[in-house]
């Protein structure tokens, strides 16, 4: 066994455990605040981020750690691997009771995540991958679609990405579909569900490390809102956007931007 793939047990493991401590909140009312930025986040967000951590490091102490709901500590940077996690994306829907939220885990070597996994215990519905293997849902192999832009591709994005500022040379004609969590919407384009996601908004890296893995795995194409490779473990944790779509629909939409 690799080292990814095991890296990729224990990933599993942390989201599971997770899922059920979520569920015990979910539709309970649990309290919830916002952050300095405006953001949401409840006490399942804190009880699943201290179980995932205490799982992870146990089991990794030399690993960095990067998470949505722990300070920032720079010495993941001089790290060889780090964790990368969202102890739950998609909190409004979390909040709102609905079941479209998840549990993000990853881990990076020399800025490349080389396992991944995509956890929505609502639905019961695991998405996994490492670096040299198929992308999965729950066990099984998944592929993205092959669309382009003319085929009229469902992609899954928010409104303000249909701003004409955006598009310098034309807002490109398709559907629209919406997700709430980030990572969710990445794995959606890993099966095939839909054919594309867009963000033009900066990406903090634990909503779409796990998610970008599983889809490029998938065969999608993905990079940020320039075409360039993401890079993880950066020391803003974010990067310019994220595309991640079949890869003929990201050559025309990047192509429109250019």
């Amino acid at each position: 066994m690799t080292v990814a793939e095991r890296d990729l047990a224990l990933l599993t493991e942390a989201a599971r455990a997770a899922g059920e401590v979520a569920m015990r909140y979910w539709k309970n009312a649990p309290k919830a605040w916002d952050k300095a930025d405006s953001s949401p986040v409840t006490e399942a967000d804190l009880a699943c981020n201290d179980l995932i951590m205490g799982i992870l490091r146990r089991a990794r102490p030399d690993y960095g750690w990067l998470s949505e709901e722990t300070p920032d500590d720079t010495t993941r940077l001089r790290t060889e691997h780090q964790f990368i996690v969202d102890p739950i994306d998609g909190t409004r829907a979390f909040i709102a009771g609905e079941k479209h939220f998840s549990h993000s885990l990853a881990v990076a070597h020399n800025g490349k995540i080389t396992a991944a996994v995509v956890y929505l215990p609502a639905l019961d519905k695991l998405y996994t991958a490492t670096e040299f293997g198929p992308a999965l849902r729950d066990g099984q192999p998944i592929t993205c679609s092959r669309k382009s832009l003319a085929d009229q591709p469902n992609i899954l994005t928010s409104k303000t990405a249909l701003d004409p500022q955006n598009w310098p040379n034309g807002v490109p004609q398709f559907q629209r579909s919406f997700r709430a969590s980030l990572a969710y919407r990445l794995c959606l384009v890993a099966d095939g569900s839909f054919d594309g996601m867009i963000t033009f908004m900066d990406a903090w890296e634990w909503d779409i490390a796990a998610g970008s893995l599983i889809a490029a795995r998938a065969g999608a194409k993905v990079t940020d809102r320039d075409g360039l490779a993401l890079d993880f473990n950066a020391p803003a944790a974010q990067s310019a956007g994220t595309f991640a779509c079949a890869p003929l629909l990201h050559d025309d939409l990047i192509s429109l931007l250019q």
